[in-house]
């Protein structure tokens, strides 16, 4: 590592209502920048300050198709997964699981996914990689491309139970308590 250590951020997340959170991000063409591994860092800062097990770059407000996912919650380096430009190149199974998100505290959901995924992406220095994930990882892979993708996982409820979150959101607003 060297004497170069650039000091760790948490970054501000933003929260649903933000245009950010529902427009697809931007794919990204320049790796391995200093610029991009600093990014990286204070993702995982705030991730792990915000106790998530996912965080992607719209998310602390950058439109570009960056997550991080630790569901080790930082238990486990070796868990630690970066994935750049990424996309499912298959699924299979179903599993119902409850869903929150950082960038809308407070509401957690049963959300249908796929059970089993396979991931295609970059890595911080744009080699390609192929993941694969199940159960929580699966859950995690699909909850952070729907991010890259302007998707919250609020799109995947009824659209009874999304119109009472974003009614319980907008009296929040309201209140000033959503900031």
């Amino acid at each position: 590592m060297g004497a170069f250590k650039k000091e760790e951020m948490v970054l501000k997340i933003v929260k649903y209502g933000e245009p950010v959170l529902e427009q697809p991000a931007e794919a990204v063409i320049e790796f391995d920048t200093p610029e991009l591994h600093e990014l990286i860092v204070n993702m995982w800062e705030t991730m792990y300050a915000a106790k998530g097990v996912g965080l992607a770059a719209p998310q602390v407000g950058i439109n570009k198709r960056i997550s991080v996912i630790d569901i080790s919650v930082g238990e486990d380096e070796s868990k630690k997964i970066v994935i750049i430009n990424p996309e499912i190149t298959s699924s299979e199974g179903k599993q119902t699981g409850e869903e929150g998100c950082l960038s809308i505290p407070g509401f957690r959901e049963p959300v249908i996914r796929a059970n089993t995924v396979k991931v295609h992406a970059q890595n911080e220095k744009g080699e390609q990689i192929e993941l694969d994930g199940e159960e929580l990882l699966a859950r995690a892979f699909q909850h952070e491309i729907d991010h890259l993708n302007g998707i919250l996982f609020i799109n995947h409820l009824s659209t009874l139970k999304r119109d009472i979150i974003r009614r319980k959101i907008k009296k929040l607003q309201k209140a000033g308590e959503w900031e």
